[in-house]
């Protein structure tokens, strides 16, 4: 969608983590999917977890599932930006994949909560861009969640109690969006992308470029 035709120039341009956070069922897997399938210059992140595969799920294109041993020793040789513990379960972001499209002007989309994002931060904050999502209420949260059918009553109600704190770090992220209506919010979130696309300092082969026009 937002390849350049081959006749226009090009400018060297550094990749940049675009990080999208929620509670569980505000919206932000939906809004995830459908960058993916309309931004060609965009790929998901796929995080290391010690959960069990979902129905469907496949190793390697959903997550990388190991075991808590495996993730312990990817922790210990400091091959993760981020990891967490949610829901009594380890999640972690492999650090070389992402590192490598970056350098080559991929960006990379995270689907990660408040904890991973704070560390993402703290290694590459210059990289990043946050936008946490928030649901019309609670009412419509506590529906979204029963009508995905992933989870059980008892799962449903954990993460319910959880959203309350998940939500109070909404202030920590660079956009806030009110997932109200999907399509809007989708479109939104493409904005916010393509705006970071264009910042001085991501466009790292800018200044060559000028001093071609210039004659330089």
């Amino acid at each position: 969608m937002n390849n350049p035709p081959a006749n226009l120039p090009t400018v060297q341009r550094r990749g940049l983590m675009l990080v999208l956070s929620s509670p569980s069922g505000a919206g932000k897997s939906t809004i995830a999917r459908a960058l993916l399938e309309r931004d060609t210059d965009i790929a998901l992140s796929v995080s290391a977890t010690t959960r069990p595969p979902r129905p469907g799920e496949v190793d390697g294109k959903d997550y990388h599932f190991v075991s808590v041993e495996k993730f312990q020793q990817m922790v210990a040789a400091g091959q993760f930006l981020e990891h967490a513990k949610v829901f009594d379960n380890y999640y972690g972001t492999p650090r070389q994949p992402v590192e490598d499209a970056l350098a080559s002007g991929r960006d990379v989309l995270f689907d990660i909560d408040w904890q991973g994002t704070q560390q993402l931060g703290q290694n590459a904050r210059a990289d990043l861009v946050t936008v946490f999502i928030l649901p019309p209420s609670l009412a419509e949260l506590e529906r979204r969640l029963h009508t995905r059918a992933q989870d059980s009553a008892e799962v449903v109600a954990k993460r319910m109690a959880k959203a309350g704190d998940e939500m109070s770090h909404w202030f920590e992220y660079d956009y806030i969006l009110l997932n109200a209506e999907v399509d809007r919010s989708i479109a939104r979130v493409q904005s916010v992308l393509d705006s970071e696309r264009l910042k001085r300092d991501r466009q790292v082969g800018m200044a060559a470029f000028v001093n071609g026009l210039r004659g330089q």
